[in-house]
């Protein structure tokens, strides 16, 4: 079993790798958002309002059912993958139709995080943003 893990997270990282190259600062979408947890960290200094703040529970606890639900399907089909990968001949078809399934799941994550930030952002007042921005940076 472990080395089914170990295929699998290998594979991940292959699949993965060109997004860890590059540097955090380098992030032309990401630094134009602000992570939920440094709204909620910052939520005194930014003023938020109670509408702000039941708004952002809500939105962040429904994005949090969503990805515990695809982090249970997602292990599942990587539990298929890798026994597809672990027989001595691997029949290419059925592997990369399994990846597909994968993709699509990390896909649907992927889009629930970016529509969890721009949910975020636009609920932020102009001046609320400028404060984040402030305090993401240290200054």
């Amino acid at each position: 079993m472990k080395a089914g893990i170990l295929c699998a997270c290998t594979l991940f990282l292959l699949i993965a790798a060109p997004a860890y190259g590059q540097k955090p600062d380098a992030d032309p979408i990401g630094q134009n958002f602000f992570a939920p947890d440094i709204v909620m960290q910052h939520q005194e200094a930014l003023g938020l309002t109670e509408d702000q703040k039941t708004y952002f529970k809500t939105e962040i606890h429904q994005s949090q059912l969503k990805f515990m639900d695809w982090q249970w399907k997602l292990q599942e089909e990587m539990e298929k993958l890798v026994a597809l990968v672990r027989q001595p001949r691997v029949e290419e078809k059925d592997t990369l139709a399994q990846l597909e399934k994968i993709l699509a799941i990390e896909r649907e994550v992927k889009r629930e995080q970016v529509t969890l930030l721009v949910r975020i952002k636009n609920k932020l007042t102009p001046d609320q943003q400028g404060r984040l921005v402030k305090l993401r940076s240290g200054s």
